[in-house]
């Protein structure tokens, strides 16, 4: 039994500073901004709660020690600080609606925020934008800040069985296995959202042909393709901020 929880404790002292690692990495890619966005993982003993960044605090500031534990009903279960309610709100209904997700993200990113405005997919346009093809949604509707768990549920529904979602005119979020798939998935979106943009804003890009593009996603659409691509990102805010840590 003691082996057993000190197993459990690891887990979460390594889940802790991993969650806290990918809001330092979050920063650094610019998706802080002001109080807005939250990335969460479920605990590895306590299913039902999940561990999530306190309101006010800045993502480059955020250390494991900060984190908060929340459980089905909002309540703080371990740590102090502020809840965001948009955080609880939309991540409780996730977390609730898919077991097979123990990580999500959300941010308002400058990208991320310009094409939700567009109320569409992204297009199979390169090779990275293939982990998205025919595996990520769109909530077509906007009706303010999210706080109500009603609308969190039907963002899960907008979701479905995919690994991200396109909430118009709001952002963009991910979903995964691992903190290091959503925070990947997240990221990666980010970047193919601002390539489409800048290709539509040149011309008329060219699709990958349906075929290529479902084979492509099969190799870079991969829990163990998001892990590999997270691992130097991760590597790197260790040595620069390794405060974090704490």
């Amino acid at each position: 039994m003691k082996d057993l929880t000190h197993s459990i404790d690891n887990k979460r002292i390594e889940l802790k500073q991993r969650l806290a690692a990918s809001f330092r990495l979050f920063s650094k890619c610019g998706f802080d901004d002001g109080s807005a966005g939250h990335i969460t993982v479920r605990d590895p003993e306590y299913h039902d709660c999940f561990w999530v960044n306190p309101y006010g605090i800045h993502f480059s500031q955020i250390k494991a020690s900060d984190l908060l534990l929340l459980n089905e009903d909002g309540e703080i279960q371990h740590g102090e600080g502020e809840v965001n309610g948009a955080a609880f709100a939309i991540h409780s209904e996730i977390h609730k609606a898919r077991p097979d997700v123990h990580a999500a993200a959300h941010s308002h990113s400058l990208y991320g925020k310009a094409f939700s405005t567009l109320g569409k997919l992204l297009d199979p346009i390169t090779q990275d934008a293939c982990a998205f093809y025919e595996d990520h949604s769109l909530f077509n509707d906007y009706t303010g800040v999210v706080y109500e768990k009603s609308e969190g549920q039907r963002i899960a529904e907008a979701l479905g069985k995919s690994k991200a979602v396109i909430l118009r005119n709001h952002g963009l979020l991910t979903v995964g296995g691992t903190i290091d798939e959503a925070v990947w998935w997240f990221i990666s979106m980010e970047r193919s959202c601002q390539v489409q943009m800048l290709a539509e804003s040149a011309g008329s890009p060219i699709s990958i042909d349906p075929k290529y593009a479902k084979h492509t996603h099969t190799q870079v659409g991969t829990p163990e393709s998001a892990k590999e691509d997270f691992k130097p990102l991760y590597d790197r805010i260790v040595k620069e901020q390794p405060d974090f840590m704490k």
